[in-house]
């Protein structure tokens, strides 16, 4: 009998094999996890984070594995543990505020923020070695990112792809880790279509809700795969369905992207990397205004206009032209320009009240004009491009055009980078030390026997 859609994916699930996966797959891997370290450790003190802490702290939890950073110590042993499915709450939460997490352009999602807190959390309270850690990664990174393709973009009209397809990841990548056959995988992924959640309507008031989407998508996942494991049952046919997740959530679908190449492209390896910290609909824009001011020497001054040219989905969640808290600023196209323009950077400690106030970035922001692009709305989503035209008051004109942000595999920033990026992401919250112990252990993660010892004193 032929198989169903979901079948076919959870079959291929069950066969992948680290002794299979390409060297570049593997690398890739390790890195994301790293990155995703260092930005789970920065957004752990923030008020979003401390309030999941402080939820799981007041509800309860058996001590299995760790909450990760947080207001209670500055190493391991004085962190949080809690159950597995608060612990992937509370770590995929604080790994999406900072805004610094990967994305894929095709699916427009935040893959790591949901599907490696929910596969970190099993590992450790199984014991697990790390090849096991890095095959579920990959194969949860695989599975949300191609439903995600499948739904792109008018699923994102209305939903925030992290946390609906990013639920089918994280069950994924769990069940990969129980072991589960193709019957149970199965159940996960349709108990797990049916948690799918997340508005986009937060964006209207710069709100918190985008967090929860993470750590719920991550939560939800792991537990559609652990209920699985005990025969719980789910939707045979929860994607392709009649009155499943392609209908329901999207106006227009491919179901043939869910299996296109499955085995033997790889999404991780076309998964992007964050510079700038804000959200990536900002960053095309942000790289050519750097460029523009730093190799002309432009001061704020001097600045007559700038006039932003894009995809239209990058403006219905960036343009902003006033927003009056510092995480709205991250989601304004006309705040992280002008920021860019004067501070020639767009970096985590640059977006604070400070800034969100200064009256030079503010007189830049009255300057902005933003717009569609015809030539950028033809190819998005594979390509998120902007066109940026700066005038200055003595009657110059500078031009700039890019297809792919800083970061994009296209356009690579080296390991080297990342790993940078990740000391500066987690060195205020823990000691030097413990921070090189990490980037040795992570970067061998192949060679680790168990997963608890990343965490261990």
């Amino acid at each position: 009998m032929e198989l169903s859609l979901t079948e076919e994916l959870a079959r291929w699930i069950e066969q992948v094999d680290y002794a299979q996966l390409p060297t570049e797959v593997v690398e890739r891997t390790k890195v994301s996890i790293l990155d995703w370290l260092g930005n789970v450790l920065a957004g752990s003190t923030t008020p979003p984070a401390r309030m999941i802490h402080q939820l799981i702290q007041g509800q309860g939890g058996i001590p299995q594995v760790t909450v990760l950073g947080g207001a209670l110590g500055d190493e391991p042993g004085r962190w949080l543990r809690t159950s597995v499915l608060w612990a992937v709450l509370a770590n995929g939460g604080s790994s999406h505020v900072v805004e610094l997490d990967d994305v894929h352009k095709g699916a427009i999602l935040h893959p790591g923020t949901v599907v490696i807190p929910a596969a970190v959390a099993v590992a450790e309270h199984l014991g697990l070695p790390g090849r096991r850690l890095i095959e579920a990664v990959v194969v949860g990174f695989d599975v949300c990112i191609r439903i995600g393709e499948a739904v792109t973009p008018s699923h994102y009209r209305f939903f925030h792809t992290t946390g609906t397809a990013g639920t089918f990841g994280a069950a994924a990548a769990v069940g990969k880790l129980l072991g589960l056959g193709v019957g149970p995988l199965v159940d996960a992924l349709g108990n797990a279509g049916t948690q799918a959640a997340g508005l986009w309507e937060f964006i209207e008031d710069g709100a918190m809700s985008k967090h929860l989407h993470a750590g719920k998508a991550g939560m939800n996942g792991a537990m559609a795969a652990l209920l699985a494991q005990k025969g719980f049952t789910g939707a045979r046919r929860i994607l392709e369905g009649d009155r499943g997740f392609f209908r329901a959530m999207a106006a227009e679908y491919d179901p043939s992207r869910v299996i296109r190449d499955l085995g033997s492209n790889y999404k991780i390896l076309e998964n992007c990397f964050k510079i700038h910290s804000s959200c990536r609909h900002t960053h095309n824009a942000i790289d050519l205004v750097i460029d523009l001011v730093t190799e002309n020497d432009i001061e704020p001054e001097e600045i007559e206009a700038i006039e932003v040219g894009t995809y239209l989905v990058a403006l219905d969640i960036t343009d902003q032209p006033d927003p009056q808290t510092v995480y709205a600023a991250k989601f304004s196209l006309q705040f992280c320009v002008a920021l860019a323009a004067v501070k020639k950077r767009a970096s985590r400690k640059d977006f604070n009240e400070t800034s969100l106030w200064d009256p030079v970035i503010r007189g830049v922001m009255s300057k902005i004009r933003v717009a569609v692009d015809p030539e950028c709305e033809a190819v998005y989503p594979n390509k998120w491009a902007a066109r940026v035209v700066l005038r200055t008051r003595s009657g110059a004109r500078y031009t700039g055009r890019t297809d792919y942000p800083r970061g994009d595999f296209e356009n690579p920033v080296m390991t080297e980078e990342l790993v940078a990026k990740f000391r500066d992401l987690a060195a205020e919250h823990v000691s030097e030390a413990r921070l090189e112990r990490w980037v040795d252990q992570i970067l061998r993660l192949e060679k680790m026997s168990n997963v608890r010892e990343l965490w261990a004193n």
